[in-house]
């Protein structure tokens, strides 16, 4: 791969937009465990669960940012993982959020939102422009 690849305008502009999706996505991650503190006295809003989910999540938006940065810096391996977690966490929020009575109703909206910042991901990682730029010469 090139250097001239990476650099192509339509590259830039979807690893933006990749890049974009994944802050939103660490964003609301993270607003979700200050207000899991605020809250944390509400055992009724604030189940373990949410805690364990929570952290996950969060956790898991790290790493995808960073995966993320690597592949925009031209990492196939990082490409290859970003694919791989953006549809495995789509999938996971699609349990919690049809899974009924383990979570909250206010967590199942915030994952439904976070599952909207990963179709993002995934849409754009899936599409030609990247697909081709990572395939194997």
């Amino acid at each position: 791969m090139t250097s001239t690849d990476l650099h192509h305008p339509d590259t830039l502009r979807a690893f933006r937009t990749v890049r974009n999706c994944v802050l939103v996505y660490l964003g609301l991650s993270a607003l979700t465990m200050v207000a899991a503190y605020a809250l944390r006295s509400h055992t009724d809003l604030i189940t373990p669960a949410v805690w364990v989910r929570g952290t996950l999540v969060l956790l898991g938006a790290a790493v995808t940012l960073l995966l993320t940065v690597r592949a925009a810096r031209g990492s196939r391996g990082a490409f290859r993982r970003l694919r791989i977690v953006s549809g495995v966490m789509l999938a996971a929020i699609a349990v919690i959020i049809a899974v009924p009575g383990v979570f909250p109703v206010w967590m199942k909206i915030e994952q439904g939102c976070c599952g909207l910042a990963l179709l993002g991901v995934a849409l754009v990682i899936n599409g030609r422009q990247l697909r081709t730029l990572f395939d194997r010469p």
